[in-house]
Formats: structure tokens, C-alpha cells, sequence
């Protein structure tokens, strides 16, 4: 993997005059912490023009590979440390075939090459903190074998603390990171259990990046979505579905929209039942519909795009109108689709609320607590037409918590909450207990 995979204008800018600073070299070697036989190395290659350098490099690469790592570990000085970083990282750029030398220092120290650079991640400056961050993607994603979890885990843990940062070169780097270490499927199954990493991805899509940040964290989702366990649980907990869905329709960049569709593609392979209902509720299928009829330069996408859209129609048309409102209340997403003010609906399968120890009742509760005033209003609404339609149901809603609620929200500051809340709790106590 090449270093210019990890890219940052901030990086090269601070790189540039890194180089040009004096370290105090010599100084080490007097108080003992640098040996003559490094000082004289180092002195070869220290603010030295590049070419000079590069034919050292050429000459005798796997010296100096070990020896930037030896200095890294034993030298903690920010200055010392940027200088080093950026010596490993311009031996490395566009120097594929010099990866290996770094990794072969750990015949010499089996510290080498990954404990220093994983020290220098928990540094105070950023620049330091960055450019580990793109020299340990370099090294880690070329690795031949799985990488192991001593190297892998401590750097997923700062990269999920960079990609929830408010410094945009911080969510920009790790956001990069990613993207290479996840095409590993040890890396997807250890960035699944950071649950910070996805909180971040979809945070940073909730702000509305540009057409590259989108793509790039869209691309890391649609690599993660490979997994079997992140496909069955992703959209469940980070409702991923809808705002995959917002992002493509405001996209502009043809490559935003593939990957969306192609991570849809994915979901449905992978996970149907757990993702078909929540792509019809978040009105996919006629998006879906409207892309089929698009020109793109790539085949690809709608190849994608006919998938999706044909499993979708097939899901569709074997729905019950129950099944799309189990679909509706699943994914969260309460609207005024018109089954919730249909008496027909409701005197039909008010009861079936109660299957499986009033499993989708529960749920149906559990949106009273939503800060969507709509999702509040059709939820309210709707257990109002269940005690109305089962007259039973009064004291099982007030024991799972219900009617409390309902009274709650009849001083809610949006009026159309209030005033279903309002008809929901005279349903609730205008008549005598039913339950045995």
C-alpha cells in the first residue's frame, strides 16, 4: 500500500518544515542516549536534499529503516520525534518495496516496527499523532498475515477518538486510515466492536461533508457491510438506512451514489429480513425506481441499482398491510402512512399487538420516547387506536408504562403532539377497566 493513500494538504505543509528544523543531534549523544556510530548515520541524512538522501536510502535502506525505528523508541523529544516520523514516512513515499525493511527491523528488536510507532499515537501534538496514524496504516495494511491484536487494537481505539474529533484533519486522517485497514476482515470484525468508530462515520454524514468525506466514509460502511453480524445489526443500531438514502438523494458525484447502492446491494445479500422492511419504509424502492431510469458512465451501478429495486418490488408485493406497519414500526421511522388512521386497520389487528408477549406493543411504547415530534404524534395516535380497538389493552399499556407517557407528552411544546396525546389519554380513561 502506497503512503500517498493517506493524504493531508496539513501533513505535507508541516512535513515541509519539519525537515528544515535543527535537532539537537549531538546533544543526544552527549548525554549518552544516541551512539556515535547512530549520530554519524543520522547526520548523513539530517535536512539534507532529497535526492542525497534517496540515494542513500537506495544504498543502504534496511540500515536506515532500523535505525529511524531504534531512535523513535528511545527518543521522546517532539521535535526529535516529528524528524524521525518524517524520515520514515519520505523513505516510504512512493517506495513500496522499501515496507518490508521496516518490518524486518523486528528480526533485530521485537519491538520494532510497531511498538514506537504505536507510543508516539498517544502523543500531545497532532502532527506527531497523524503521521504515526499514516505510517502504521502503510505497514499494517501490507502485512501478509492477520494482523495481531496488541498492533491493531491500540490503534483502532485512536482512530476512534480521531474520527469523532472536531478537527477536520484529524477526521480526515483516520477516515483515510480506515479505509485502507478495513479491506483486512480481521480489521472489519475489530472495528465493529468500537462502537465509537460507527458513531463517527455517522456523524460526520449527518453534517453533510463534501462529495470526498462522503465517499470515503460510505466506502469504509460498504467494506464493513461484507460481514455477515454488520449487515443483520447495522441499520438497528445506527439506522443507517434512511440517511444512506438522504445522502444519495442530495448527491452530486456518481461514485457517492455507487457505493451507497452497491452497500444496499450488500445489505439485502447478506441480511434481507433485517434490511428489506426498513429500506420500503425509508421509501427506497421508488428512489430506486428513479435511478434505473438515470444515464451512468459506470454499468456497474446499475447493475446494483435493478438489484435492488427488483428485491424490493418482490418484498413489496408479498407484504400484508401489517407487515408494513411491523416494517414501519421496526425501523423508528412513525409517519402518517394511511394505516394509522384507518378504524378498518385497527379493528383488525389491534389484538395481534399482543403477539409474543406484546413484543411490537413494547416497541410502539418505546417510540414515546423518540425527540421526533412526528414519530411522537403518529406513536401516540396509535395507542390511542389500540385501547380503542381492544378495550383489554387499557391496563396493559398503563402497566408497561404507556399511559404515563401519553399524559407526559399532552405538555409537550409541539402542538400536534399534544393534542394526539390529548385524544390518546380520554381513550385511555374514559371507560371502565375491561381487563380481567
Amino acid at each position: 500500500m502506497s503512503l500517498s493513500l493517506v493524504s493531508n494538504a496539513h501533513l505535507d505543509e508541516s512535513s515541509a518544515k519539519i525537515r528544515s528544523k535543527p535537532v539537537p543531534w549531538e546533544g543526544y549523544q552527549r548525554a549518552e542516549l544516541v551512539t556515535s556510530e547512530e549520530l554519524a548515520l543520522i547526520k548523513k541524512v539530517d535536512r539534507q536534499p532529497r535526492a542525497k538522501v534517496e540515494s542513500i536510502h537506495l544504498s543502504d535502506g534496511q540500515t536506515y529503516a532500523l535505525l529511524y525505528l531504534r531512535l523513535l523508541k528511545k527518543l521522546q523529544r517532539v521535535d526529535t520525534m516529528q524528524c524521525l516520523l518524517v524520515l520514515i514516512a519520505d523513505a516510504l513515499l512512493d517506495h513500496d518495496e522499501r515496507i518490508p525493511l521496516f518490518a524486518r527491523a523486528a528480526q533485530s528488536d521485537p519491538d520494532l516496527p510497531y511498538a514506537p510507532l504505536i507510543r508516539t499515537l498517544e502523543a500531545q501534538d497532532d502532527f506527531v499523532q497523524l503521521k504515526s496514524a499514516q505510517i502504521l496504516t502503510v505497514l499494517l495494511s501490507s502485512e501478509s498475515t492477520p494482523l495481531q491484536h496488541q498492533h491493531l487494537q491500540p490503534f483502532l481505539k485512536v482512530l476512534s477518538s480521531l474520527v469523532q474529533s472536531q478537527s477536520q484533519n484529524k477526521r480526515d486522517v483516520a477516515v483515510q486510515c480506515l479505509e485502507s485497514l478495513l479491506a483486512r476482515p480481521e480489521c472489519r470484525r475489530a472495528v465493529w466492536a468500537i462502537p465509537g468508530i460507527l458513531a463517527g462515520f455517522v456523524e460526520i454524514l449527518l453534517h453533510k461533508p463534501g462529495p470526498q468525506m462522503s465517499y470515503q466514509v460510505i466506502f469504509c460502511i460498504w467494506l464493513l457491510s461484507f460481514e455477515q453480524d454488520v449487515a443483520e445489526q447495522i441499520n438497528k443500531k445506527y439506522d443507517i438506512i434512511p440517511l444512506l438514502i438522504t445522502v444519495a438523494q442530495a448527491a452530486v458525484k456518481e461514485k457517492v451514489i455507487r457505493v451507497i447502492i452497491a452497500t444496499f446491494s450488500n445489505l439485502i445479500t447478506k441480511a434481507p429480513s433485517e434490511n428489506l422492511p426498513a429500506m420500503l419504509v425509508a421509501q427506497l424502492l421508488p428512489f430506486s425506481k428513479n435511478l434505473s431510469t438515470r444515464k451512468w458512465s459506470d454499468e456497474d451501478i446499475l447493475e446494483d441499482v435493478q438489484y435492488v429495486r427488483d428485491e424490493l418490488e418482490r418484498n413489496f408485493e408479498s407484504l400484508t398491510t401489517y407487515d408494513e406497519y411491523l416494517s414501519e414500526l421496526a425501523s423508528g421511522h412513525l409517519s402518517w402512512t394511511p394505516v394509522h388512521e384507518s378504524d378498518a386497520f385497527w379493528r383488525e389487528n389491534a389484538s395481534r399487538l399482543n403477539d409474543r408477549d406484546y413484543e411490537q406493543l413494547k416497541t410502539l411504547i418505546g417510540l414515546l420516547g423518540s425527540e421526533d415530534p412526528v414519530v411522537l404524534a403518529v406513536a401516540v395516535h396509535d395507542l390511542g387506536q389500540y385501547v380503542k380497538h381492544y378495550e383489554r389493552g387499557k391496563k396493559i399499556i398503563t402497566d408497561l408504562g404507556g399511559k404515563a407517557r401519553a399524559m407526559e407528552l399532552m405538555t409537550h411544546p409541539d402542538p400536534d403532539v399534544r393534542y394526539r396525546a390529548l385524544l390518546s389519554v380520554q381513550e385511555l380513561v374514559s371507560h371502565p377497566w375491561s381487563a380481567v
